[in-house]
């Protein structure tokens, strides 16, 4: 049984939440995020409040449930605070700048990997650490993965890209017999 569709979703000030046809609508100033649910929830907007009710009573209809909850928590809490993930580089000559709008990286190969930076994501750069905000969650964590998989960390010195908070488990390099 879902313990996550139970729970309702308080609306901050400034945040406006419209349901249309098993779409919700989450708008803040001129962002806007969609869920469609494709009326497999029912969704009321009660007292600044979204709550989220079962249609059926299949064991799929309450994956939904919790699943479309979440989904439309995760807008709410994009437009009003943002996500943000964070990536360390490790290694001899690696280095990232931020130009315009790409994201220039040296990470050991013979040329730089230049990555193109969409409208909803911001991606500053200090030091060796690259962070990268957004209001979508998901385009969050895909940009992220999709940076770190250019070069990921090798397990014996712990070279490349990685997340802040991720830890490399290391291996014992070659041993000289004697």
């Amino acid at each position: 049984m879902s313990r996550i569709g139970k729970k309702a979703i308080s609306i901050p000030s400034g945040v406006e939440v419209t349901v249309n046809n098993g779409v919700i609508t989450v708008k803040k100033g001129s962002k806007a995020i969609d869920v469609d649910t494709h009326n497999r929830v029912g969704v009321e907007v009660v007292d600044g409040n979204i709550n989220f009710a079962l249609v059926g009573e299949e064991s799929q209809d309450r994956a939904y449930w919790g699943t479309y909850r979440a989904l439309t928590n995760n807008a709410v809490v994009g437009l009003n605070e943002g996500f943000k993930k964070s990536l360390e580089i490790n290694g001899v000559g690696y280095r990232a700048a931020v130009k315009g709008k790409v994201l220039e990286l040296q990470l050991g190969f013979s040329h730089p990997i230049n990555f193109d930076i969409s409208d909803d994501i911001e991606i500053t750069v200090e030091k060796n650490i690259i962070n990268i905000t957004g209001s979508n969650k998901q385009e969050v964590g895909q940009v992220a993965a999709k940076i770190r998989s250019f070069r990921p960390p090798e397990p014996y010195k712990g070279k490349g890209v990685k997340y802040t908070d991720e830890h490399i488990v290391r291996k014992a390099g070659k041993t000289a017999k004697k």
